[in-house]
């Protein structure tokens, strides 16, 4: 009875331990979320658990350092995806373009700074940005350079955050456009050339075209990345100076942790999860009318 059991429901055992994993780790966590949403649950207030309604998306719409942190993570997220595909699409153009020694040596250590942990790589860019005794004020001084605030000035944090996370992550940029321009038919070029195209027309008219839908699938490995960086901002300057460089992710863990407000910090949650998905919804489908 049990083998035929079995045999009759092969379709949907087999399945069963992924799909049970899936409800368990991420579904149960979304849904208990969402339930405390719509709680006024709060350490510091004394309220326990208990259903207050959509109350927490009223008082988040008129929470002014919400907004504050969404402009700082759309103004974060914005600047360090056009510096990294800028920067990520030249340098593969810039390594692809001839055959010399060391080339593999030279794209081995593109994998250097993304092996780094993100932390440990924002303890060292803390030091170097120390507005009186890093090494980059030192150098501008000696250059004659005026020294400037970094992270400590209001107008430069995010500036300078963002300089971090492009020294960190553009290699991935590169490599996966290295890895489109090496998938890219030889044809088109041949034409190209024989019709006396020069290189420039060649870039222009060719290869970034055909080079784009692995360049947006990057752009958006990036996208989802970027607007829920978290461990370099909180590790180099936990949203200061004053709320200057608080993202989403730093208020919400701040909402959460340090004022205990997690029905609060919940909502924010969701409203997250909601920008990310619909942005990176748009994002997909842009790619995909791109591709047509």
């Amino acid at each position: 009875m049990i083998s035929r059991f079995f045999d009759r429901h092969q379709r949907w055992l087999f399945p069963a331990p992924a799909v049970i994993f899936i409800l368990l780790m991420m579904i149960f966590p979304l849904g208990f979320t969402l339930w405390n949403s719509f709680s006024g649950w709060s350490l510091t207030a004394g309220r326990p658990n208990t259903f207050i309604g959509p109350q927490n998306y009223i008082d988040i719409m008129r929470d002014a350092r919400f907004w504050n942190a969404v402009l700082n993570t759309f103004y974060f997220t914005a600047l360090a995806m056009v510096v990294e595909l800028t920067l990520g699409v030249a340098m593969a153009l810039l390594i692809d373009a001839r055959d010399y020694p060391g080339k593999r040596i030279v794209t081995s250590l593109l994998l250097l700074p993304m092996m780094a942990t993100p932390v440990a790589v924002a303890m060292v860019w803390l030091l170097m940005f120390e507005p009186t005794a890093g090494v980059i004020n030192f150098v501008f001084g000696e250059l004659g350079l005026p020294k400037q605030l970094w992270i400590a000035g209001s107008s430069s944090v995010i500036p300078s955050l963002v300089l971090v996370d492009v020294w960190e992550w553009t290699p991935l940029i590169t490599l996966i456009v290295l890895a489109g321009l090496a998938g890219l038919p030889s044809e088109p070029f041949e034409a190209a050339r024989v019709d006396g195209a020069s290189y420039w027309q060649m870039l222009r008219r060719v290869t970034l075209p055909m080079l784009l839908p692995t360049i947006s699938v990057a752009g958006l490995l990036r996208f989802i990345d970027c607007i829920k960086t978290f461990d370099i901002i909180y590790g180099m300057t936990g949203g200061g100076p004053g709320f200057s460089s608080e993202t989403l992710n730093i208020y919400t863990y701040n909402q959460a942790f340090y004022y205990f407000n997690f029905g609060y910090a919940s909502a924010l949650l969701v409203i997250f999860f909601a920008i990310v998905s619909g942005v990176s919804l748009l994002v997909a489908y842009s790619r995909r009318q791109l591709e047509v």
